[in-house]
């Protein structure tokens, strides 16, 4: 990854933070988007401490909150004036199972987030991404999403919302993204590919509520079959940085290998109709 320059979403924990870690170790240069500013300058210096004292400009911590399109705006603003050059685009953050709230404009937290905020961001640097081709785009989806559906009569959870139900919908969100922005890329240089990344020890987790006498034997459990961040991310890793993914476009890919995904994942019509009000909900078309 020498030379190269990538941005990582929520990069300051979890899968995010493994992902920069050994972005960083192939000698690649990280731009760390985060919501919060001094944790992500602590991560970075953790970093670079673990990957054994690698130079400071390799990692570059950036302010950006998903929950709120004016800084994803002004995030943008910033790396096109600042960078020459994206090769790689991992769209890593995401909320989990949070109660029912709402983004700075009005979105249901979960959507607005895993989805919308990722959409906006992903449109406003295409440009930079086609200029550096070959160039990559990565999004971390679930395996979740199969307990999703898009239901385009309530997108923003107004009529019911349940947590889970939310999240998936968010994940399915994300490959339906992938499918649609694979076939506008055709050509361009610019590839895009999603992944799931399995169970993994996270704090993405907080918001799930596991009674105080469970909590000892879930954690050890947690231990013995849950996947550690560093794997968590490997697959994220390979799609940002393997030649064998070299001009592959609109795959799902689980532990370093391409996955059949439901018919609903991969339904054109489908991620063409939520593309377009994607458009019109974060202000790109009217």
């Amino acid at each position: 990854m020498l030379g190269k320059t990538v941005i990582v979403t929520g990069a300051n924990s979890g899968i995010g933070r493994a992902t920069v870690a050994a972005i960083v170790k192939l000698q690649g240069r990280v731009i760390m988007a985060c919501r919060d500013q001094a944790r992500a300058e602590e991560a970075a210096r953790d970093i670079l401490q673990e990957t054994g004292g690698a130079e400071s400009r390799q990692l570059v911590v950036k302010q950006l909150d998903l929950a709120s399109l004016e800084s994803v705006r002004t995030f943008c603003e910033g790396i096109l004036k600042e960078e020459p050059r994206l090769d790689v685009l991992i769209n890593n953050a995401g909320v989990y199972q949070c109660p029912y709230t709402r983004t700075e404009d009005g979105f249901e937290m979960q959507f607005g987030v895993n989805h919308l905020g990722h959409f906006l961001l992903t449109h406003l640097l295409l440009d930079l991404l086609k200029r550096s081709a070959p160039s990559r785009i990565v999004v971390v989806s679930s395996k979740l999403y199969k307990h999703g559906e898009i239901n385009f009569e309530d997108l923003n959870s107004e009529q019911f919302y349940d947590k889970a139900f939310a999240y998936s919908r968010s994940k399915l969100a994300n490959l339906l993204f992938t499918c649609e922005l694979a076939r506008r890329l055709e050509g361009s240089g610019v590839t895009v590919n999603a992944l799931t990344p399995g169970i993994v020890r996270t704090n993405l987790g907080r918001h799930v509520h596991i009674p105080l006498l469970a909590k000892p034997l879930f954690n050890l459990l947690s231990w013995g079959l849950f996947k550690s961040p560093e794997e968590g991310a490997q697959t994220s890793v390979y799609l940002a940085s393997s030649p064998d993914v070299d001009g592959v476009q609109g795959k799902c890919f689980a532990d370093c290998k391409p996955q059949d995904l439901l018919e609903k994942a991969t339904n054109q019509e489908v991620a063409s109709k939520l593309w377009d009000i994607s458009e019109v909900m974060v202000g790109i078309t009217v």
